[in-house]
């Protein structure tokens, strides 16, 4: 079972897309497949056909240590994977859980028993490097990075990976960047192919070869409560998440 951190704290990079698209891809490549929602936005829970409103209990009552994941657990609407919802409660779970004990691997604990379910865990992280954040980077096994090809970026790039050396040093020494994945691609912009370019330079390998681009299937799927998959298969959109899923079990192949 792997386990995968998608953050970025810089907001509208396309978390939540990649989010849901790749684990509704992943099911399409028959691969088990959870989604944990931590942003209490829930927009991917709503992005995968779950009315967050109708919610008797989400991931913070399993941050709080009132529920299992088991318990919370719910089919997507559309798509063949598993989702942990969210709603605005877990905006909340950050003050309750400042003096709680052991609070930075409460989702860690929560996941521990689910290896032989699932091939793939994957954390849709809030825009914020919070106690939340914190919690799925010490459950993570790495971090998948989203990011836009643009100026300022690459700063909040970097105050990602200092808060990434800092949960390896004191809560999960074995954290790895998986990858870092461009999303909302011009390739028509000068200034994208340039930040691309920088970025190929400075962590090659981990820089994926699929390119998300900016298009229009992608952004109106969440809005019928279901991945590009199901609303346009063709778009470029899906296909460019199809190869994404293609591209990470290719790699765990060559990784053994």
């Amino acid at each position: 079972m792997k386990i995968l951190a998608i953050t970025n704290q810089k907001g509208g990079v396309g978390k939540t897309t990649t989010c849901v698209n790749l684990a509704a891809s992943l099911a399409v490549a028959k691969r088990r497949v959870l989604l944990v929602d931590l942003d209490p936005q829930g927009n991917a829970t709503t992005g995968s056909g779950v009315d967050k409103s109708a919610l008797a209990s989400t991931i913070y009552h399993v941050l709080l240590g009132e529920k299992k994941l088991s318990e919370v657990k719910v089919r997507s609407g559309a798509g063949d994977f598993d989702i942990i919802p969210a709603n605005r409660e877990l905006a909340g779970a950050e003050v309750e859980l400042v003096n709680e004990l052991a609070r930075e691997v409460r989702l860690k604990n929560a996941l521990t028993g689910l290896e032989n379910d699932y091939d793939y865990v994957l954390i849709d992280c809030p825009p914020a490097l919070n106690l939340v954040t914190v919690n799925a980077l010490t459950a993570a096994h790495a971090v998948m990075i989203p990011m836009q090809c643009e100026y300022f970026a690459l700063e909040g790039l970097s105050d990602l990976v200092n808060t990434i050396k800092k949960v390896r040093a004191y809560l999960n020494p074995k954290l790895e960047i998986e990858g870092l994945l461009r999303t909302l691609f011009d390739p028509r912009n000068m200034l994208a192919q340039q930040v691309s370019a920088q970025l190929e330079s400075h962590f090659g390998k981990k820089v994926y070869n699929t390119v998300i681009p900016r298009n229009i299937r992608l952004a109106e799927a969440p809005s019928y409560g279901m991945p590009v998959l199901f609303h346009d298969r063709a778009s470029k959109g899906a296909q460019a998440y199809l190869a994404l899923a293609q591209e990470m079990i290719k790699r765990e192949k060559a990784n053994g």
